[in-house]
């Protein structure tokens, strides 16, 4: 099985570029750790801690439609149902996946999922 670094969205609302195209759906990648430091040396963020989301989205959104580049103007003009879908979206696909065993019980042998977390322990 391969490893998944893209993930195939579709905004809420949609991203109307300046000739009036819809452009919905799209592509995130994970973010890297270069995506969450390097931001954080950018002036705009330095002024406005919130402009951090706008810059992240710039770097891990792909492909918007038929759209060539997504750059900051860009992500400034979603609408701001379709900002935190991608906030959400991008939290999501993100967050490590906690592993999982599937399993029976020894006595009625009822079949179940348990969580195994390992970090859980270590706080």
């Amino acid at each position: 099985m391969a490893f998944k670094t893209e993930y195939e969205f579709e905004l809420p609302r949609g991203y109307v570029d300046e000739n009036g195209t819809l452009h919905k759906r799209g592509v995130m990648r994970l973010a890297t750790a270069a995506d969450e430091i390097l931001p954080m040396r950018d002036q705009r963020v330095q002024q406005n801690p919130g402009y951090l989301t706008i810059i992240l989205l710039t770097r891990v959104i792909t492909n918007l439609g038929d759209l060539r580049a997504i750059d900051t103007r860009v992500v400034e003009k979603f609408f701001t149902a379709d900002l935190a879908f991608l906030q959400n979206f991008y939290r999501q696909i993100n967050e490590m996946e906690v592993p999982r065993v599937h399993t029976s019980c020894p006595k009625c042998e009822h079949e179940f999922d348990v969580d195994v977390s390992f970090l859980d322990e270590m706080a």
